[in-house]
């Protein structure tokens, strides 16, 4: 019963921090959850005894439960969509990746990436999502993550250091799309405020849709003279519009853009979902709100 209540109050201790890793490592709040009680039954069936760190340890049970369920989602894609991307190229003589002088740093990186993280993480292997995920943003020694991947401490840092190359690629790539689609959203904003109908025109592709409205003139019509309430944002790292109201987010305008023109504005209402969104407000300028 003591070994339980112990077991019970570490892993209650560390449960946001187990919860966050399992997120980074598999992109949905589902299965991190499940991941997490399912490292919980583990726990509780393992010798404790020998346990001095009961952080790492409790890391270590839901990396390796994270790390199979990433294989088991790498065999289905397989099984019913054919090869996976190839492997990262390895570097040409003469070049090499950004060094990272402090885990911190690297932390930066994976966190500046948002969204493209994300689709990024899931075109790498397994063993190399987690060298990069408790590495680079949780900042575990390889000589951890090692074990966990049945591979040596210098293989798991070759690992994280091929999947940080692609990370940084998508992230450079991500910040100039995002500049770009900020400026636009701005834009639009802006005359959508004004009612500048010829501004929203030059905006509009020419088959851009809004739910049921078709074409640039209906569109710009619909918009133009409204947007008083919608402020610019990033949501979940992506550049779009929210509607405020007595300061709580109502609903969310999300742009598509292809050849700097908006093609499709999408509006989303459902409570639920603005609740779980990450909004950060920014002035007109793209700098954040104090």
């Amino acid at each position: 019963m003591v070994q339980q209540d112990w077991l019970s109050e570490q892993f209650t201790e560390h449960q946001d921090r187990l919860r966050a890793v399992a997120y980074r490592m598999l992109g949905s709040a589902g299965e991190a959850e499940d991941a997490v009680q399912e490292a919980w039954l583990r726990v509780g069936r393992a010798d404790t005894g020998g346990v001095e760190n009961p952080a790492g340890w409790l890391t270590t049970v839901v990396a390796r439960v994270c790390l199979n369920m990433l294989e088991a989602r790498r065999a289905r894609r397989e099984e019913s969509a054919g090869a996976l991307p190839p492997e990262p190229a390895a570097p040409r003589p003469g070049t090499r990746p950004a060094v990272h002088d402090h885990p911190e740093d690297e932390a930066l990186l994976a966190d500046s990436v948002g969204v493209a993280l994300t689709v990024v993480l899931d075109t790498l292997a397994p063993a190399e999502r987690l060298a990069f995920v408790l590495h680079d943003v949780f900042a575990v020694p390889f000589g951890e993550i090692g074990p966990i991947i049945d591979r040596s401490p210098v293989a798991a840092r070759q690992l994280a250091s091929r999947a940080r190359r692609r990370v940084q690629g998508a992230a450079e790539a991500s910040g100039a799309a995002r500049s770009t689609k900020k400026e636009i959203v701005a834009a639009f904003l802006a005359a959508s405020r004004a009612g500048d109908f010829t501004a929203l025109l030059e905006l509009l592709d020419p088959d851009a849709v809004v739910s049921e409205i078709r074409g640039a003139r209906e569109v710009a019509a619909f918009f133009a003279g409204r947007a008083q309430g919608a402020r610019l944002a990033l949501v979940d790292g992506v550049p779009a519009a929210v509607w405020t109201r007595h300061g709580r987010a109502m609903a969310l305008f999300s742009f598509t853009v292809a050849d700097g023109r908006i093609t499709r504005i999408a509006i989303d209402g459902d409570p639920d979902r603005l609740r779980d969104l990450d909004i950060v407000y920014l002035r007109a300028n793209g700098t954040e709100r104090e």
